[in-house]
Protein backbone atom coordinates (compact mmCIF):
# COMPACT_ATOMS: atom_id res chain seq x y z
CA UNK A 1 0.00 0.00 0.00
CA UNK A 2 1.20 3.49 -0.79
CA UNK A 3 0.82 6.37 1.62
CA UNK A 4 -1.38 8.19 -0.88
CA UNK A 5 -4.65 6.48 -1.68
CA UNK A 6 -7.14 7.19 -4.42
CA UNK A 7 -10.50 7.44 -2.67
CA UNK A 8 -13.86 7.76 -4.39
CA UNK A 9 -16.65 9.39 -2.38
CA UNK A 10 -20.13 8.76 -3.74
CA UNK A 11 -22.59 11.19 -2.18
CA UNK A 12 -21.53 14.70 -1.18
CA UNK A 13 -24.39 15.92 0.96
CA UNK A 14 -23.96 17.30 4.48
CA UNK A 15 -21.79 14.42 5.63
CA UNK A 16 -20.19 13.17 2.43
CA UNK A 17 -18.82 16.56 1.38
CA UNK A 18 -17.17 17.10 4.76
CA UNK A 19 -15.69 13.61 4.73
CA UNK A 20 -14.34 14.03 1.19
CA UNK A 21 -12.79 17.36 2.15
CA UNK A 22 -10.97 15.86 5.13
CA UNK A 23 -9.74 12.89 3.09
CA UNK A 24 -8.28 15.31 0.56
CA UNK A 25 -6.69 17.43 3.29
CA UNK A 26 -5.04 14.27 4.64
CA UNK A 27 -3.14 14.04 1.36
CA UNK A 28 -5.15 11.42 -0.52
CA UNK A 29 -6.37 11.73 -4.10
CA UNK A 30 -10.14 12.18 -4.00
CA UNK A 31 -12.72 11.61 -6.70
CA UNK A 32 -16.28 12.68 -5.89
CA UNK A 33 -19.73 12.27 -7.40
CA UNK A 34 -23.17 13.47 -6.43
CA UNK A 35 -26.46 13.16 -8.30
CA UNK A 36 -26.81 16.94 -8.00
CA UNK A 37 -23.43 18.05 -9.32
CA UNK A 38 -23.65 21.48 -7.66
CA UNK A 39 -23.23 19.80 -4.27
CA UNK A 40 -19.96 18.21 -5.39
CA UNK A 41 -18.48 21.07 -7.42
CA UNK A 42 -17.14 23.11 -4.43
CA UNK A 43 -14.84 20.20 -3.59
CA UNK A 44 -12.84 20.93 -6.74
CA UNK A 45 -11.23 23.80 -4.83
CA UNK A 46 -9.94 21.20 -2.36
CA UNK A 47 -8.25 19.31 -5.17
CA UNK A 48 -10.97 16.69 -5.67
CA UNK A 49 -11.88 15.48 -9.13
CA UNK A 50 -15.62 15.98 -9.69
CA UNK A 51 -16.88 13.08 -11.78
CA UNK A 52 -19.81 13.13 -14.17
CA UNK A 53 -21.09 9.73 -13.12
CA UNK A 54 -20.38 7.00 -10.53
CA UNK A 55 -18.34 4.90 -12.96
CA UNK A 56 -15.96 7.78 -13.65
CA UNK A 57 -15.69 8.46 -9.92
CA UNK A 58 -14.64 4.92 -8.97
CA UNK A 59 -12.28 4.33 -11.89
CA UNK A 60 -8.90 3.29 -10.48
CA UNK A 61 -9.96 3.88 -6.86
CA UNK A 62 -8.23 2.03 -4.03
CA UNK A 63 -11.23 2.72 -1.80
CA UNK A 64 -14.85 3.64 -2.44
CA UNK A 65 -16.81 5.40 0.30
CA UNK A 66 -20.59 5.61 -0.01
CA UNK A 67 -22.52 8.23 1.96
CA UNK A 68 -25.96 8.36 0.36
CA UNK A 69 -29.57 8.57 1.55
CA UNK A 70 -30.36 4.90 2.17
CA UNK A 71 -29.44 1.34 1.27
CA UNK A 72 -31.55 1.24 -1.90
CA UNK A 73 -29.86 4.37 -3.18
CA UNK A 74 -26.43 2.92 -2.43
CA UNK A 75 -27.17 -0.25 -4.38
CA UNK A 76 -28.52 1.73 -7.33
CA UNK A 77 -25.43 3.95 -7.46
CA UNK A 78 -22.99 1.07 -7.04
CA UNK A 79 -24.68 -0.74 -9.92
CA UNK A 80 -24.08 2.37 -12.03
CA UNK A 81 -20.45 2.30 -10.93
CA UNK A 82 -20.06 -1.44 -11.52
CA UNK A 83 -18.35 -1.35 -14.96
CA UNK A 84 -15.44 0.64 -13.52
CA UNK A 85 -15.08 -1.01 -10.11
CA UNK A 86 -11.65 -2.55 -9.61
CA UNK A 87 -11.68 -6.06 -8.22
CA UNK A 88 -9.96 -6.00 -4.84
CA UNK A 89 -10.86 -2.39 -4.06
CA UNK A 90 -12.16 -1.75 -0.57
CA UNK A 91 -15.67 -0.44 -0.11
CA UNK A 92 -16.43 1.64 2.98
CA UNK A 93 -20.22 1.68 3.23
CA UNK A 94 -21.03 4.59 5.56
CA UNK A 95 -24.68 5.23 4.71
CA UNK A 96 -27.05 4.45 7.57
CA UNK A 97 -28.95 1.53 6.08
CA UNK A 98 -31.25 -1.18 7.35
CA UNK A 99 -29.97 -4.60 8.33
CA UNK A 100 -31.44 -6.26 5.24
CA UNK A 101 -29.82 -3.62 3.04
CA UNK A 102 -26.38 -4.21 4.53
CA UNK A 103 -26.66 -7.92 3.74
CA UNK A 104 -27.70 -7.10 0.17
CA UNK A 105 -24.83 -4.64 -0.26
CA UNK A 106 -22.34 -7.14 1.11
CA UNK A 107 -23.65 -9.66 -1.41
CA UNK A 108 -23.09 -7.18 -4.23
CA UNK A 109 -19.53 -6.64 -2.97
CA UNK A 110 -18.84 -10.38 -3.09
CA UNK A 111 -20.16 -10.61 -6.65
CA UNK A 112 -17.88 -7.76 -7.76
CA UNK A 113 -14.78 -8.89 -5.85
CA UNK A 114 -14.84 -5.88 -3.51
CA UNK A 115 -13.63 -5.96 0.09
CA UNK A 116 -16.68 -4.82 2.07
CA UNK A 117 -16.58 -2.77 5.25
CA UNK A 118 -19.74 -1.91 7.14
CA UNK A 119 -18.68 1.56 8.30
CA UNK A 120 -21.40 3.97 9.46
CA UNK A 121 -20.33 7.04 11.39
CA UNK A 122 -21.59 8.69 14.55
CA UNK A 123 -21.78 12.45 14.35
CA UNK A 124 -23.43 15.28 12.41
CA UNK A 125 -22.34 18.26 10.30
CA UNK A 126 -19.99 19.95 12.77
CA UNK A 127 -17.94 16.89 13.79
CA UNK A 128 -17.89 15.77 10.15
CA UNK A 129 -16.44 19.12 9.07
CA UNK A 130 -13.79 19.04 11.78
CA UNK A 131 -12.84 15.38 11.21
CA UNK A 132 -14.16 14.41 14.64
CA UNK A 133 -16.58 11.65 13.68
CA UNK A 134 -16.63 8.28 15.41
CA UNK A 135 -16.35 5.51 12.84
CA UNK A 136 -18.11 2.22 13.60
CA UNK A 137 -16.48 -0.44 11.46
CA UNK A 138 -16.63 -4.13 10.66
CA UNK A 139 -14.49 -5.81 8.04
CA UNK A 140 -11.49 -8.09 7.43
CA UNK A 141 -8.38 -7.30 9.41
CA UNK A 142 -6.06 -8.13 6.52
CA UNK A 143 -7.14 -5.04 4.55
CA UNK A 144 -7.29 -2.56 7.42
CA UNK A 145 -3.99 -0.97 6.42
CA UNK A 146 -5.87 0.46 3.46
CA UNK A 147 -8.99 1.63 5.28
CA UNK A 148 -7.49 2.97 8.51
CA UNK A 149 -5.91 6.04 6.82
CA UNK A 150 -9.35 6.96 5.48
CA UNK A 151 -11.00 6.44 8.86
CA UNK A 152 -8.26 8.51 10.51
CA UNK A 153 -8.92 11.34 8.05
CA UNK A 154 -12.64 11.55 8.80
CA UNK A 155 -12.78 10.57 12.45
CA UNK A 156 -11.22 10.91 15.85
CA UNK A 157 -11.93 7.31 16.85
CA UNK A 158 -12.70 4.00 15.16
CA UNK A 159 -14.70 1.35 17.01
CA UNK A 160 -14.25 -2.10 15.48
CA UNK A 161 -17.20 -4.46 15.89
CA UNK A 162 -15.99 -7.52 13.98
CA UNK A 163 -14.31 -8.87 10.86
CA UNK A 164 -17.37 -9.67 8.74
CA UNK A 165 -19.09 -6.59 7.38
CA UNK A 166 -21.97 -8.71 6.09
CA UNK A 167 -23.03 -9.36 9.68
CA UNK A 168 -23.75 -5.61 10.00
CA UNK A 169 -22.28 -5.42 13.48
CA UNK A 170 -21.33 -1.77 12.97
CA UNK A 171 -24.78 -0.88 11.60
CA UNK A 172 -26.44 -2.66 14.53
CA UNK A 173 -24.46 -0.51 16.97
CA UNK A 174 -25.22 2.61 14.92
CA UNK A 175 -28.97 1.94 15.06
CA UNK A 176 -28.78 1.49 18.84
CA UNK A 177 -26.88 4.77 19.19
CA UNK A 178 -29.25 6.59 16.85
CA UNK A 179 -32.27 5.35 18.80
CA UNK A 180 -30.94 7.28 21.80
CA UNK A 181 -29.96 10.39 19.80
CA UNK A 182 -33.35 10.65 18.09
CA UNK A 183 -35.26 10.03 21.33
CA UNK A 184 -33.34 12.79 23.12
CA UNK A 185 -33.93 15.17 20.21
CA UNK A 186 -37.68 14.52 20.17
CA UNK A 187 -37.97 14.71 23.95
CA UNK A 188 -36.02 17.97 24.01
CA UNK A 189 -38.48 19.54 21.60
CA UNK A 190 -41.40 18.38 23.71
CA UNK A 191 -39.82 19.82 26.87
CA UNK A 192 -39.51 23.24 25.23
CA UNK A 193 -43.04 23.08 23.80
CA UNK A 194 -44.57 22.03 27.14
CA UNK A 195 -42.71 24.74 29.02
CA UNK A 196 -44.00 27.36 26.60
CA UNK A 197 -47.55 25.99 26.78
CA UNK A 198 -47.50 26.22 30.59
CA UNK A 199 -46.00 29.68 30.61
CA UNK A 200 -42.68 28.43 31.99
CA UNK A 201 -39.41 29.92 30.79
CA UNK A 202 -37.56 26.92 29.25
CA UNK A 203 -34.33 28.27 30.74
CA UNK A 204 -35.74 27.67 34.22
CA UNK A 205 -35.88 23.96 33.41
CA UNK A 206 -32.25 23.93 32.35
CA UNK A 207 -31.31 25.85 35.48
CA UNK A 208 -33.18 23.24 37.51
CA UNK A 209 -31.26 20.27 36.10
CA UNK A 210 -27.89 22.05 35.77
CA UNK A 211 -24.89 19.82 36.59
CA UNK A 212 -27.13 17.10 37.97
CA UNK A 213 -27.81 13.55 36.73
CA UNK A 214 -30.62 14.80 34.47
CA UNK A 215 -28.42 17.32 32.67
CA UNK A 216 -27.11 16.52 29.20
CA UNK A 217 -25.04 18.56 26.78
CA UNK A 218 -26.81 17.15 23.71
CA UNK A 219 -30.23 18.06 25.12
CA UNK A 220 -29.06 21.61 25.74
CA UNK A 221 -27.58 21.86 22.25
CA UNK A 222 -30.77 20.79 20.49
CA UNK A 223 -33.02 22.89 22.71
CA UNK A 224 -30.72 25.85 22.15
CA UNK A 225 -31.13 25.51 18.38
CA UNK A 226 -34.91 25.72 18.84
CA UNK A 227 -34.85 28.66 21.22
CA UNK A 228 -32.30 30.58 19.16
CA UNK A 229 -34.03 29.84 15.85
CA UNK A 230 -30.85 28.30 14.42
CA UNK A 231 -32.28 25.30 12.59
CA UNK A 232 -30.48 25.96 9.31
CA UNK A 233 -28.12 24.89 8.01
CA UNK A 234 -29.05 21.53 9.53
CA UNK A 235 -26.62 19.39 11.45
CA UNK A 236 -28.86 16.45 10.54
CA UNK A 237 -32.09 17.02 8.64
CA UNK A 238 -35.61 16.15 9.81
CA UNK A 239 -36.32 14.04 6.70
CA UNK A 240 -33.18 11.94 7.18
CA UNK A 241 -33.92 11.54 10.90
CA UNK A 242 -37.36 10.19 10.03
CA UNK A 243 -35.77 7.65 7.70
CA UNK A 244 -33.39 6.52 10.45
CA UNK A 245 -36.17 6.30 13.02
CA UNK A 246 -38.11 3.96 10.74
CA UNK A 247 -35.00 1.83 10.21
CA UNK A 248 -34.73 1.54 14.01
CA UNK A 249 -38.36 0.47 14.31
CA UNK A 250 -37.88 -2.19 11.64
CA UNK A 251 -34.70 -3.44 13.32
CA UNK A 252 -36.66 -3.81 16.55
CA UNK A 253 -39.36 -5.76 14.76
CA UNK A 254 -36.71 -8.15 13.43
CA UNK A 255 -35.64 -8.78 17.00
CA UNK A 256 -39.26 -9.08 18.20
CA UNK A 257 -38.93 -5.85 20.19
CA UNK A 258 -41.61 -3.16 20.15
CA UNK A 259 -40.01 0.29 20.09
CA UNK A 260 -42.86 2.65 20.92
CA UNK A 261 -40.64 5.69 21.46
CA UNK A 262 -38.86 5.24 18.13
CA UNK A 263 -42.17 4.78 16.33
CA UNK A 264 -43.64 7.92 17.90
CA UNK A 265 -40.44 9.83 17.11
CA UNK A 266 -40.69 8.82 13.44
CA UNK A 267 -44.23 10.21 13.35
CA UNK A 268 -43.10 13.48 14.96
CA UNK A 269 -40.42 13.89 12.29
CA UNK A 270 -43.00 13.11 9.60
CA UNK A 271 -45.40 15.77 10.93
CA UNK A 272 -42.63 18.36 11.09
CA UNK A 273 -41.62 17.55 7.51
CA UNK A 274 -45.24 17.89 6.37
CA UNK A 275 -45.27 21.36 7.95
CA UNK A 276 -42.33 22.33 5.75
CA UNK A 277 -39.42 21.63 8.12
CA UNK A 278 -37.98 18.57 6.36
CA UNK A 279 -34.74 20.29 5.36
CA UNK A 280 -34.17 21.90 8.76
CA UNK A 281 -32.22 20.39 11.63
CA UNK A 282 -33.94 17.45 13.29
CA UNK A 283 -34.49 19.65 16.35
CA UNK A 284 -37.32 21.10 14.24
CA UNK A 285 -39.37 18.07 15.30
CA UNK A 286 -40.36 20.59 17.97
CA UNK A 287 -42.87 22.06 15.50
CA UNK A 288 -44.77 18.77 15.45
CA UNK A 289 -46.09 19.75 18.88
CA UNK A 290 -48.26 22.46 17.31
CA UNK A 291 -51.22 22.42 14.95
CA UNK A 292 -50.85 24.29 11.70
CA UNK A 293 -50.94 24.05 7.96
CA UNK A 294 -47.83 22.82 6.11
CA UNK A 295 -45.10 25.42 6.18
CA UNK A 296 -46.42 27.12 9.31
CA UNK A 297 -46.42 26.52 13.01
CA UNK A 298 -48.84 27.97 15.53
CA UNK A 299 -47.02 28.21 18.82
CA UNK A 300 -48.48 29.27 22.16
Amino acid sequence: MTDNLTVSVLGTGIMGAAMARNIARAGHSVRVWNRTRDKAQPLASEGAHVAADPAEAVHGADAVLTMLYDGDTVLEVMREAAPALRSGAVWLQSTTAGLDSVAELAGFARERGLVFYDAPVLGTRQPAESGQLTVLAAGPEEHRATVVPVFDAIGVRTVWTGEDGAEAGATRLKLVANSWVLAVTAAGGEVVALAQALGVDPQSFFDLIAEGPLDMGYLRAKAGMILDGQLTPPQFAVATAEKDARLIVRAGERGHVRLDVAAATAERFARAAAQGHGDEDMAAAYFASFDGTPGTSEQP
